[in-house]
């Protein structure tokens, strides 16, 4: 399928930024405002709900503030979506491509849990900010000063204790994220809820983001306005809300599951790169 990279809303999870023109032809929204997408997962699950059946796409994708030895501001994104799949299942999928790309790798499939348990020594779900810090200077992990919300402590940790000491000649997928990290994805119910997503690391770098899709409009409704709130109250622009995907939720998005490849980074481990400028004809700088 291919879907459009402009939209009249677009992703208002906190940790996304994204990039927006403007435009005042025909058909232009209210505000002349449109929005690159971060990934094109809005479209086509209005697809999906249309009655598509299981599709993906090969595109380029744009987040603004996203520049390092390992981001571009635009780079290529396969997606694809599975209905009828869990998230299980997609990940002996996704394990199949990198096999393919990369050949036989050891794997393993960790809890998110277990994964902080193993290399930081911590449990992410029942230490609070203060055990989180601690954990953080314990491992002479530097912090900004300032930071703070529980699920930001947990993603420094993440990147800079738990991701370094993952294998980097094993194929690892975390799995079951906290509740509050949850996306777009399903939440298990348990002691505690947990998140039916999972993230794939290769070489040190997450390779992919899969979730057991989220299907019903009136949770989704909720946490957009969350997400909204969120974004108001750290002071970044709060994007339309995309009615389009509430709506075509409302009408039946079927029982599915869903990943996002960054394909830069994958041509990274086949081509033996140390940096995503490597693989790329014109990085930001020489665009």
């Amino acid at each position: 399928m291919e879907t459009p990279l402009l939209s009249a809303a677009a992703n208002s999870d906190p940790q996304l930024a994204s990039f927006d023109c403007r435009y005042n032809g025909p058909g232009a929204p209210a505000d002349g405002r449109l929005w690159l997408q971060t990934s094109p997962e809005f479209a086509m699950k209005r697809l999906l709900a249309a009655g598509s059946g299981s599709i993906y796409q090969l595109c380029r994708a744009f987040r603004a503030d996203e520049r390092g030895r390992r981001h571009n501001p635009e780079f290529t994104i396969l997606e694809w979506y599975r209905v009828g799949f869990d998230h299980y299942q997609l990940m002996d999928e996704v394990a199949e491509l990198a096999t393919l790309l990369l050949g036989p790798h050891p794997e393993q499939r960790l809890t998110y849990r277990d994964a902080f348990l193993r290399y930081a020594e911590v449990d992410p779900f029942t230490a609070d900010e203060a055990d989180l810090r601690a954990c953080a200077e314990r491992w002479d992990v530097p912090y900004p000063k300032g930071l703070s919300g529980h699920d930001n402590w947990l993603d420094l940790l993440l990147s800079c204790i738990v991701t370094p000491a993952l294998a980097a000649e094993r194929f690892t997928f975390i799995t079951d994220f906290p509740a509050s990290q949850a996306a777009l994805a399903r939440i298990r119910e348990g002691s505690p809820p947990v998140a039916e997503r999972f993230e794939l690391f290769i070489g040190g770098m997450e390779i992919a983001n899969g979730f057991h899709e989220l299907t019903d409009p009136t949770e989704q409704q909720m946490r957009f306005a969350a997400e909204q709130a969120a974004r108001t109250a750290q002071g970044l622009p709060a994007p339309t809300t995309d009615r389009r995907l509430l709506a075509a939720l409302a009408a039946g998005l079927p029982a599915c599951a869903g990943v996002a490849v960054g394909l830069d980074r994958l041509i990274m481990l086949v081509c033996g790169a140390n940096a995503i400028d490597e693989v790329l004809a014109f990085p930001i700088e020489r665009a």
